[in-house]
């Protein structure tokens, strides 16, 4: 596998002008529409929920990677499906039936996702790695953007990407943190697929051609 594909994050878009953000992104060579969902509960922020996922998919051309940091998802799985969830990620430490909650996703036609903190270590993911279609490494502590990336979690990455070739499996390898045009080419040297990034890309001029040369500095 030698993926290399971008998530801007709508996090840090323009939310009174999202149609245009997403339409412009796309147009820049976004591959995923990475979309975070908190709480307020596992982590100590409030996003969005289903209707304002409902409203993006409606407008999207290109796939949802929806991101659950919120408890017990198994609540909400069947919810996110209906709004036109592509991808949906759920925390290992969010809920105690994870295997239930992966099957279930798969169920209603979406691609499973795990992931854990930075203190969680990855024996906690193991179990589930042959059910999932992606595995998200988060290089920041959960719940808000901004922060500094945490250069220790890449070891993640390259162990995940040694157990997949090894075991045939077929998980993409995803990073969501302090993505920038430095730390990028260090994820790609560790493995990574696909790298999620919100200041990132939503810098300087909100049009395209803007857009498009702030991916490309990822890539």
């Amino acid at each position: 596998m030698n993926t290399k594909m971008i998530a801007p994050s709508l996090l840090s878009s323009d939310f009174a002008d999202l149609k245009t953000e997403i339409a412009k992104v796309t147009e820049a060579g976004a591959h995923l529409l990475h979309v975070d969902v908190m709480d307020g509960h596992f982590v100590p922020n409030l996003t969005i929920g289903m209707p304002v996922v409902k409203a993006i998919k409606g407008v999207s051309k290109i796939p949802l990677d929806v991101h659950l940091m919120i408890d017990s998802p198994e609540k909400y799985i069947d919810g996110f499906a209906k709004a036109g969830s592509d991808y949906l990620t759920i925390h290992i430490e969010s809920t105690k039936i994870a295997r239930d909650c992966l099957l279930q996703i798969r169920k209603l036609k979406m691609k499973p996702g795990i992931t854990l903190r930075p203190g969680t270590k990855l024996e906690e993911i193991k179990p589930y790695l042959a059910l999932v279609d992606l595995v998200l490494i988060m290089t920041v502590e959960p719940g808000f953007g901004g922060q500094s990336f945490m250069h220790d979690q890449l070891e993640k990455v390259s162990w995940l990407k040694q157990y997949r070739d090894k075991n045939k499996l077929s998980y993409l390898i995803e990073i969501d943190g302090g993505v920038n045009p430095q730390t990028s080419q260090l994820c790609w040297e560790a493995g990574a697929d696909v790298l999620v990034a919100g200041s990132a890309v939503f810098t300087g001029e909100k049009t395209a051609d803007n857009y498009r040369k702030n991916i490309q500095s990822l890539l």
